[in-house]
């Protein structure tokens, strides 16, 4: 007798409800895309193979072992693959019927890949069951496109992060995961209201069944914040608790630094920096009841924020437990927290493990070595509204230094990394000193700062540490080509440096790739031109560790200039003789020199200070040539320069703290006082054969973050920074009848850009906002001053292209005479700027300045005029 089955998907919900149909065949098919089991017909048994005749018995199902599993689907399904996901194996036993068929169909539809699942009973002999498994497989990607409103920008972004490649199944999870991710693109650039469309297509070019993907994107106008409303607030303003949302901003259209863009992830960060300015004010319990969000037109929705504040807390009792190398009396004066004072989690946290603004607990143990230090404040009861503490501390023993490890360096050697490491094999762990080699390889220049990794790994067994230091090179020399205008001329500039040269390697052919670099040398050659009226040509060669034991530096350099008032008559004539002399019509300045320097880094009052000290020689030929009372003739500088500085800023291109103070004094000997001449009857050009002066200069810059954020995974930490300077300089003389050099005066006004301070000896002092030398007389003034203030903020901290936007104020003058002066008789300016660092280009600056105070004589500079301003270099025009 034939034997018939039949299965429906409802047996897999509930066992014990069977939908059977017992005809000519038996069949148990499922389609993967449906919740209900539908019962269709399959072909008749062969009654041939069969060893049975009787009816199928779905009261008793008989007991079968399976003989044979015969698996149908396309190319691109694996027969055995089918065979594990079903959980049917050959020589198991099974019920016909039974709930095993079921939970292999179950299984097969739980991967999701199959549009249609057959299994059916071939053929039984006596005991033995044939079974066949059919799947249809879901249609595979064969490519996909975007409607036409999406930009090809967005396009390449989405594609990255889809990473769809052709052949891939398109599941229920793939398509709707296809959708989250094209929503989340366009929701995250402020379209709230973003829908996405998936339409499939069959190709007809593919042999198997492969869809075309469209992928249309319907959005509206970006959602941005209307109005954020707080409610419950009673101890902290509205205004207040507004400015702590740094992300969800209310939107208007003057504040174009802030887009008011609606985000819900930013929404949420915001709302835990409510609660953590109400717990830095007492109150612990604070909490946000409900924020709500709702549209009040298409493209803009208000934020309701209701908040209960909870009461207020103080610092009650502060017990140390575990403390044996500080006293309790030591340690409390150090935290510094009085009982009674309002109770500040983040204060105290600060105070136990990292106060930005002096040393805290844990920074006193771990700079005396105690590296496996633990502090555990503990709240030990709440009494009303008062906090006890116990502030339970692991000391530890010391930690030494095993191994100092240096990594990532591919064209520094590492013997220029080692020296200004100041963790060293052997000594006691200090955190300073990890904070402090952290900075140091920062300023060196040739590694990205962003990217220094420091990895202690503490070996508590035996008390030791080893460090590594991870690093990423950047590229740091500079190739210059460039124009500005500044003088009144058009000056262009050509030149090389190298600054991490090696000139020990110099003559190893192997090391030119493409020159020898690695040692920490810096060769800087350097040619200026301004048509045929000025040529500059440059040297120098900077060690920075002579002898390569200590912090030494040396220092050469040469130069030699040009300028010409005639650029159109020859210097040179014959006379009537026939000999080759000066031509009286001539004019112009030439001044060649050279100089040496050496500093070191002092350990007293810090090893933040440095001392340099060089000793300079410059030629001057004077033909025709006003400067001052001097007109022709020859002039000798031989100067001695003592530059005492602190340096502490924490990176050289954008710093965001630290400091800068210099005092520079330059100092020729005093001719006058001790060659017996008699300057009331001397010529001017034999009274500046030899030139005398004393020269001083004092600047004092401060870096401040007016922000904190902390850098996400993959991006930058962009804090918005406060630059302030001041700076002072003087030219003096020895002897009064002498009076003021011609040579070494200042001149201010404009971008500092005239890039001729060494022809003309003479220091240009930047003052935006107005035309170059505008401020000061046309030969100089001795005395000058400028203040500065800057908000700095970042938009690439790239170390390929390092970018910063920055807005300024500031003053400064010059007096001709010291009788004049008043530091507080300031010409003032404001503006905007841009700066951009390119490795290969150096500093290239961009700044609209406009001056309030009027200049006599100059229509064109101050009284609220405009001036644009081109700077070349970091440093150029400052004082």
């Amino acid at each position: 007798m034939k034997y018939y089955f039949l299965f429906a998907l409802g047996l897999i919900l509930n066992y014990n409800r069977l939908v059977c149909q017992t005809q000519d065949s038996t069949l148990l098919q499922n389609k993967a895309d449906s919740t209900v089991a539908k019962s269709e017909q399959i072909l008749p048994i062969d009654t041939a193979t069969t060893n049975e005749s009787q009816d199928l018995n779905y009261q008793n199902p008989k007991k079968y072992t399976i003989a044979a599993i015969n698996v149908v689907c396309s190319e691109y399904t694996d027969k055995n693959v089918v065979k594990l996901l079903s959980g049917l194996e050959v020589g198991n036993d099974i019920k016909i019927p039974g709930e095993e068929v079921a939970k292999a169909i179950k299984a097969l539809l739980d991967e999701k890949l199959f549009e249609d699942i057959k299994i059916s009973l071939e053929k039984t002999i006596g005991s033995d069951a044939f079974l066949r498994i059919e799947v249809t497989e879901k249609p595979r990607l064969s490519k996909y496109t975007f409607s036409k409103n999406v930009k090809k920008g967005d396009i390449e972004d989405i594609r990255t992060k889809l990473g769809l490649k052709s052949g891939k199944v398109l599941t229920d999870f793939a398509l709707s995961h296809i959708e989250r991710i094209v929503k989340l693109h366009f929701i995250n650039q402020g379209f709230a209201n973003t829908k996405v469309i998936l339409t499939q297509t069959p190709d007809k070019s593919q042999k198997t069944p492969h869809n075309i993907l469209n992928i249309e994107v319907i959005n509206q106008r970006k959602v941005r914040i209307a109005n954020i409303n707080i409610f419950g607030n009673k101890s902290i303003s509205a205004f207040k608790i507004r400015r702590v949302l740094t992300e969800s901003k209310k939107f208007r259209w003057y504040t174009f630094w802030n887009n008011g863009k609606y985000l819900q992830e930013n929404l949420e960060k915001d709302l835990s920096n409510i609660i953590y300015i109400y717990n830095n004010r007492g109150f612990r319990d604070a909490k946000i009841l409900k924020d709500t969000v709702y549209f009040v037109s298409d493209n803009r929705v208000n934020i309701d924020i209701t908040i209960d504040e909870g009461n207020i807390y103080y610092f009650g009792d502060i017990k140390w437990i575990g403390n044996t190398k500080y006293r309790s009396g030591q340690l409390d004066t150090l935290l510094n927290i009085k009982k009674g004072s309002v109770f500040n989690q983040e204060l105290l946290k600060q105070k136990l493990e990292m106060n930005p603004n002096g040393i805290d607990i844990s920074s006193l143990y771990m700079d005396d070595g105690y590296l496996f230090f633990q502090i555990m404040p503990q709240e030990t009861n709440v009494v009303n509204d008062t906090i006890n503490l116990n502030i339970q501390m692991y000391e530890g023993k010391q930690a030494y230094i095993n191994k100092v490890i240096v990594a990532g360096n591919t064209k520094t050697n590492d013997k220029v990394i080692y020296r200004e490491i100041r963790t060293r094999p052997g000594q006691l762990f200090r955190r300073a000193d990890v904070i402090r080699t952290q900075r140091e390889l920062s300023q060196l220049g040739f590694f990205n700062p962003e990217k220094i990794g420091i990895v202690p790994k503490p070996n508590p067994a035996d008390g030791t540490v080893d460090i590594t230091y991870s690093l990423e090179e950047k590229p740091s020399d500079q190739i210059e080509l460039s124009g500005g205008w500044g003088g009144n001329m058009f000056v262009g500039t050509l030149g090389l440096t190298f600054t991490n040269f090696s000139i020990q390697r110099f003559f190893n052919k192997s090391a030119w790739c493409p020159v020898p670099s690695g040692d920490g040398q810096r060769i800087s050659i350097r040619a200026q031109a301004s048509g045929p009226s000025y040529q500059s040509f440059n040297f120098s060669f900077n060690e920075p560790w002579l002898g390569g034991k200590k912090p030494n530096l040396l220092t050469i350099s040469t130069f030699h200039s040009r300028f010409y008032t005639t650029p159109n008559i020859s210097q040179y004539i014959n006379n009537s003789s026939g000999q080759e002399v000066i031509n009286p019509q001539f004019g112009g300045m030439f001044i060649t020199g050279a100089s040496i320097g050496l500093g070191k880094r002092l350990k007293k009052p810090d090893d933040f200070f440095t001392l340099y000290t060089d000793v300079s020689y410059n030629y001057y030929e004077l033909y025709n040539y006003s400067l001052n009372l001097l007109k022709s003739g020859f002039a000798n500088d031989i100067n001695f320069k003592i530059n005492i500085s602190r340096n502490s800023v924490d990176a050289p291109i954008f710093p965001k703290s630290g400091s800068n103070f210099t005092f520079l004094m330059q100092l020729t000997p005093p001719y006058s006082l001790v060659n017996g001449k008699d300057y009331t009857k001397i010529l001017e050009a034999d009274k500046n054969r030899f030139i005398e002066y004393q020269k001083y200069k004092i600047t004092a810059e401060w870096f401040f973050p007016l922000t904190n954020k902390k850098a996400a995974e993959g991006q930058e930490a962009r804090n918005l920074v406060l630059r302030t300077k001041v700076g002072l300089g003087i030219l003096g003389y020895y002897n009064k009848r002498v009076g003021t050099s011609p040579f070494e005066r200042y001149y201010m006004g404009g971008g500092g850009m005239s890039g001729m301070q060494n022809f003309v000896s003479r220091e240009v002092i930047a003052l935006r906002g107005y035309t170059d030398n505008s401020i000061s007389s046309g030969v100089g003034d001795p005395i000058c001053t400028r203040y500065i203030m800057e908000l700095r903020y970042p938009i690439s901290l790239n170390p390929q292209a390092t970018l910063f936007a920055l807005g300024f104020v500031e003053a400064g003058n010059t007096w001709s005479n010291y009788d004049k002066f008043n530091p507080f008789n300031v010409k003032r300016s404001a503006g905007l700027g841009l700066r951009v660092f390119l490795p290969m280009f150096g500093m290239l600056g961009l700044d609209y300045g406009w001056g309030f105070d009027n200049i006599p004589g100059n229509l064109s500079s101050g009284n609220g005029a405009g001036q644009l301003h081109f700077t070349l270099g970091a440093t150029l025009g400052e004082m």
